[in-house]
């Protein structure tokens, strides 16, 4: 815009030609001039559902990224967003504090599994990975333990797309382009058991094996150079990867045996997604790190945190070095001030009790999808699941490239935003359809999202 340029307003904007949206970067997107000329343009959200700029209604079934835990259009957080920016629009956390900072601090302290007591404020859920990282290696360098810097994640699984969040991302495709990256990470097989090849008959024998290919990595690198493992508790790529009970605590067992840390990556996970404020609480482990974003503040305002064991803390209070770690952002008050909102929201409301008594019947609604010759098996748990496709089920035979991106990318994706349902078609790993709605959504949303599913997913088949 020139200076004598007249302001245009986001309504203008939305109704004018097209030319006037040509500025717009979008992200994961491809610029041949396709992703342009098809991009919805979304202009309203209200509870569980989205709004284009013609007035046609979406549900949205993956809550805008994982995020919006409370349903679109909830005026209390534009309330707390405003009170906030008419007392303290912004103040960093650089040396000072600020009252939502210290508040939020508290209260996520108080809700946390174990003796995690600190929490560091970021902007976001990569941001988290990284600080998480950088704290892992001056932890051990403040412990006497300056070789310990080596981080072990899970194949196919995504930990963010800043340099040091994507060396952890265990997704080749998105690392290639940015190599070479940070040096000293390390991958371990995730828990697919669909797709086991290891005790593919033993549930509890493959949580084991899975578990201890972990111990193999810290091993294979030594002990005295690997800082932290980082997990989520369902993973996410690859289509709602549930770990086999005992997973999880034979893992504790490993990093405890070998002084590694266990940082929990919950960017998706916390804050109900899973019907526990922190996703470790629903699989009974105890993690030295949590890093948090997206449901903290329901997407309103941008927002992560670190939740940091007091034993990892204690070097720097008694060495009294700091933390040479920040940013602008981090800590934001408003965004603070929308996340206590927030979180009065999830429990005034008891939406955690409400995904964990609702979790079974979304489940089961999915799962009728099973007769179709195309869904090879429905899986997660809490909001958060997904329908990998086959294109043999006695086989579980996959696609071919080529009928992966026909079936999708091509078809999949828009036909299913077409007939009126957001949601995500992925097949980085396996083919799937993923599911992460928000979490105020009932039988009634989970019905249409497997009635439009099946009539999709019916076309998708002809097509093979």
């Amino acid at each position: 815009m020139t200076a004598t340029a007249e302001p245009r307003s986001f309504a203008a904007a939305a109704a004018a030609p097209r030319v006037l949206r040509d500025h717009l970067w979008m992200h994961f997107a491809t610029h041949n001039g396709r992703d342009e000329a098809d991009a919805p343009l979304i202009v309203r959200g209200e509870g569980a559902y989205l709004f284009d700029d013609k007035g046609k209604r979406y549900l949205d079934g993956l809550a805008g990224l994982f995020a919006v835990q409370v349903g679109h259009g909830r005026a209390e957080l534009a309330e707390a967003a405003a009170r906030q920016m008419r007392e303290l629009p912004y103040f960093p956390l650089w040396g000072y504090g600020h009252p939502p900072a210290i508040e939020l601090a508290d209260r996520l302290a108080a809700s946390a599994p174990g003796d995690l007591e600190r929490v560091f404020f970021t902007v976001g859920g990569g941001e988290s990975v990284e600080t998480a990282w950088k704290l892992a290696r001056q932890y051990f360098k403040l412990s006497g333990q300056p070789t310990k810097h080596k981080v072990i994640s899970r194949s196919m699984a995504y930990h963010g797309t800043s340099l040091g969040a994507l060396s952890i991302t265990g997704i080749p495709g998105a690392k290639a382009p940015f190599e070479p990256l940070v040096p000293s990470t390390q991958r371990v097989p995730n828990t697919n058991f669909y797709r086991a090849t290891e005790h593919a008959d033993d549930y509890a024998a493959y949580a084991l094996w899975a578990a201890d290919r972990i111990e193999e990595a810290i091993l294979f690198e030594g002990p005295e150079t690997v800082a932290a493992v980082f997990l989520e508790p369902v993973q996410n790529t690859g289509g709602c990867f549930v770990p086999p009970p005992g997973y999880f605590q034979r893992v504790r067992e490993i990093c405890d045996r070998h002084d590694v840390l266990l940082v929990s990556d919950e960017v998706i996970c916390a804050f109900g997604r899973l019907g526990t404020p922190f996703g470790a609480q629903r699989f009974g482990y105890q993690p030295d790190m949590i890093t948090t974003a997206k449901g903290l503040t329901s997407g309103y305002a941008p927002l992560g945190a670190v939740l940091i064991s007091d034993r990892l803390a204690e070097p720097f209070h008694r060495t009294e070095t700091p933390f040479m770690h920040g940013s602008t952002y981090g800590g934001h008050p408003v965004s603070c001030a929308v996340a206590l909102a927030n979180l009065d929201i999830l429990e005034g409301e008891n939406l955690y009790e409400h995904v964990r008594t609702n979790e079974d019947r979304f489940r089961t609604t999915l799962e009728k999808l099973t007769d179709l010759p195309i869904v090879g098996e429905v899986r997660g748990t809490g909001y958060f699941w997904a329908v990998e496709l086959v294109k043999d089920k006695s086989t579980k035979e996959r696609f071919t490239p080529e009928e992966s991106t026909r079936i999708l990318r091509e078809y999949l994706s828009k036909q299913l935003f077409a007939h009126g349902l957001y949601c995500r078609a992925d097949d980085r790993a396996e083919p799937v359809i993923q599911f992460a709605p928000p979490l105020i959504c009932d039988r009634t949303h989970f019905e249409e999202i497997e009635q439009i599913l099946r009539e999709t997913l019916t076309g998708a088949w002809k097509l093979l």
